[in-house]
């Protein structure tokens, strides 16, 4: 029986799965944000939460302890030390945000956005297409009144 055994296993190896959480991280801590599928974005978020709470105790143990999870991505922890964990200090936990986009066009699967809570990358950008389909629309008022040229 699986009862009170939550893990994503995302249909690969434990070594497979392992690496894939790893750099999806690596990624989320360089880039604020990422595109990903549903499941994925899941299961990296909960990896990724407790590399935020480890990084909020700053000492060599806890780098290390990040440099053994991130597998010596020195880069990574340098972000995730320095930058993202001091703005999180205050903050108990809920680090991570996944905005569902819908479907993938090739093979129908569910699409995210993980992003990090103070990096707001998936409101600026359906701010921006919103923004760009007002603009095209007055441009089709505009053509309208011209006379349809």
């Amino acid at each position: 029986m699986r009862h009170r055994k939550k893990e994503y296993k995302l249909g690969r190896t434990t070594a497979h799965r392992q690496a894939t959480l790893v750099n999806l991280a690596i990624a989320l801590f360089k880039y604020k944000h990422i595109k990903t599928t549903v499941a994925k974005a899941k299961a990296a978020r909960v990896f990724s939460e407790k590399l935020i709470t480890l990084a909020k105790k700053p000492s060599v143990h806890t780098r290390r302890v990040a440099l053994r999870k991130l597998k010596n991505k020195k880069k990574a922890i340098k972000i995730l030390f320095d930058d993202i964990a001091p703005q999180y200090a205050d903050r108990p936990g809920g680090y991570t945000r996944v905005v569902k986009l819908g479907s993938r066009l090739g093979d129908n699967a569910d699409m995210a956005i993980l992003e990090l809570v103070g990096y707001d990358m998936a409101k600026k950008k359906k701010e921006k297409a919103k923004e760009k389909e007002e603009k095209k629309e007055e441009e089709e008022k505009k053509k309208r009144l011209r006379g349809g040229k």
